[in-house]
């Protein structure tokens, strides 16, 4: 779940920049109106607050502010999904096949996930990265 979590926030923060923002915008809102339809307009002034200071961040070189944004969506879609975990599938769905195909390509290639999976029993040693790995073993 966490990766699903970090990728969507991240998405939905950089599609405020695009030009699909308002389907985009139009995808997160629904997600918390099935959890939590009372919520519904605090969301989309929170989204459209959101919009604004990212633009404005962007316009003045600020870099920095935008990672700060996703972070803060990305805990809001974990609480999301902790208080609804059925949610899951359609978030995946919206992240897929909504937000990250509105996004340019640099963008899209940032929401790249690895998932990598080990067991090992007995003795045995399972070394996993991302990246590269030194090993030494005396």
């Amino acid at each position: 779940m966490e990766t699903l979590v970090l990728a969507a926030g991240t998405a939905l923060v950089s599609s405020m920049a695009t030009d699909t923002w308002e389907q985009a915008r139009s995808m997160a809102v629904g997600l918390w109106r099935r959890v939590h339809p009372e919520r519904t307009r605090a969301i989309e002034d929170e989204l459209e607050e959101v919009r604004a200071e990212l633009l404005a961040a962007r316009a003045a070189g600020q870099s920095d502010v935008e990672e700060g944004l996703a972070e803060d969506w990305q805990r809001r879609l974990r609480r999301l999904l902790r208080d609804d975990p059925n949610l899951r599938d359609e978030l995946q769905r919206v992240l897929d096949e909504e937000w990250r195909p509105m996004l340019p390509a640099d963008a899209q290639d940032r929401l790249t996930t690895i998932t990598m999976n080990a067991t090992a029993s007995g003795r045995a040693r399972v070394y996993q990265a991302g990246g590269n790995q030194t090993i030494h073993e005396g």
